[in-house]
């Protein structure tokens, strides 16, 4: 017998499109949490904690301190999961302390009510194919920062994907001797940041839907100040998501649509990147005094908690910080964006479709310089023809001018690493 029906073989069509997309498998989560607490209290020098296969949640956070030449190793980013869905009590998921020569690797980490994964005070860190995220996607509840080395040196971030954090997904901050390569950041507020750090070396990662893709700072009453930093081989594109960091934080002045920001540095070198699609601006060079007046009008209100870095309204009491910009060379970067409008959720976005309509710039200064410096030695050379905009924010934006002459000049063209 024939079966000639058209509702039969709608039938068959729908059986087999349900059968080519199964619904994934829910997950079954178990506990280790005291028992992974005391592997790491009882952890001996040189030892390896081997993390199992499987879902585990965990309801406090964990913390490992004062060890040397440790490995804690998962079966992979996909097959060891390690959630705070559920976390009533500390402020990070997992943290590493007062150690040396430490190593990371092979699981997730998600879900904490603060930071992920932070790791404190130690010298010799590598963390590696972890990955670390907020699984209900960007808000502004995610904690700050998914991968967090602070006050550390000889860093290695390598393999590793962060996603979802409300400041920065990959960040090291107020450290020395960094590398950071062969990342993927997306979803955050700022995709990968270095932050008061010096010798730092940032290559072959990739960041895109962030706020704002690549982020070199330096912010003032820390306890060192930033310099000598390297970013080349990135692709950083398409980092337009909204804005969704608490009210107060730094990272809340950056314009959604930012390919790279940097602040208040000197001595940072970029090449070889491609910096493509983001819609308001590409790459911005910016003083402390900008983002001064930019949180001028958000005085008096109540700033986030946590470690995310806030607003300093006092920063010109800090005698040993400098708020401007200098050495700062941008050469040998492809830099292009297919988009005709900035975002205009943000004051600089307004601005630029004012003074550059259908044509958002592919660089930004905003022409606040230090007045007891002569030369800010700020370049920009073989980038192919790019849009660059003089803000001229020093004096309200009367002398606004898109001449590049003035910031243009030779540059070494550099490679290799640490």
């Amino acid at each position: 017998m024939k079966i000639t029906s058209p509702f039969f073989f709608a039938a068959l069509i729908l059986i087999g499109v349900s059968c080519a997309s199964p619904e994934p498998p829910q997950r079954v989560w178990k506990s280790m949490e005291k028992s992974l607490q005391t592997q790491l209290i009882t952890v001996a020098d040189g030892d390896t904690i081997e993390l199992p296969e499987g879902n585990f949640m965990f309801t406090r956070g964990i913390s490992m301190d004062g060890k040397a030449n440790v490995l804690i190793r998962g079966r992979g980013a996909d097959k060891t999961i390690l959630s705070w869905k559920n976390q009533v009590e500390g402020a990070q998921g997992f943290l590493v302390s007062n150690c040396s020569n430490v190593t990371l690797e092979d699981f997730s980490i998600e879900d904490a009510k603060g930071d992920n994964l932070k790791v404190n005070d130690t010298k010799g860190i590598t963390i590696r194919r972890i990955r670390s995220s907020w699984t209900g996607g960007p808000k502004t509840e995610n904690g700050a920062y998914a991968i967090y080395p602070v006050l550390c040196t000889r860093v290695l971030l390598e393999g590793c994907t962060a996603v979802g954090s409300s400041d920065a997904g990959i960040y090291v901050g107020q450290s020395d001797s960094v590398i950071i390569r062969n990342n993927l950041a997306y979803w955050n507020v700022a995709g990968i940041e270095s932050e008061n750090s010096r010798w730092v070396e940032i290559y072959d990662n990739e960041a895109y839907d962030n706020s704002g893709g690549l982020l070199v700072f330096d912010l003032p009453g820390l306890t060192q100040y930033g310099h000598s930093t390297r970013a080349y081989r990135n692709r950083i594109h398409d980092n337009n998501h909204e804005n969704f960091a608490q009210e107060g934080n730094i990272v809340a002045s950056i314009p959604p649509g930012s390919g790279v920001m940097i602040l208040a540095t000197h001595d940072v070198e970029m090449y070889e990147n491609e910096i493509t699609n983001n819609k308001t601006v590409g790459v911005a060079i910016i003083s402390y005094e900008l983002i001064a007046a930019l949180n001028k009008q958000e005085e008096g209100q109540a700033t986030s908690s946590g470690d995310a870095q806030t607003y300093d309204d006092r920063f010109r009491e800090d005698s040993l910080y400098n708020p401007f910009p200098y050495r700062v060379s941008i050469h040998h970067n492809k830099i292009k964006n297919s988009h005709w409008f900035p975002s205009i959720k943000n004051d600089m976005g307004k601005l630029l479709i004012w003074q550059s309509p259908f044509n958002p710039p592919d660089a930004v200064f905003d022409g606040i310089v230090d007045p007891k410096r002569a030369n800010h030695e700020i370049c920009f050379s073989d980038n192919g023809e790019i849009l660059f905009i003089n803000l001229d924010a020093a004096n309200e934006f009367k002398s606004l001018s898109k001449d590049i002459a003035p910031f243009t000049c030779v540059a070494s063209h550099k490679t290799g690493s640490l």
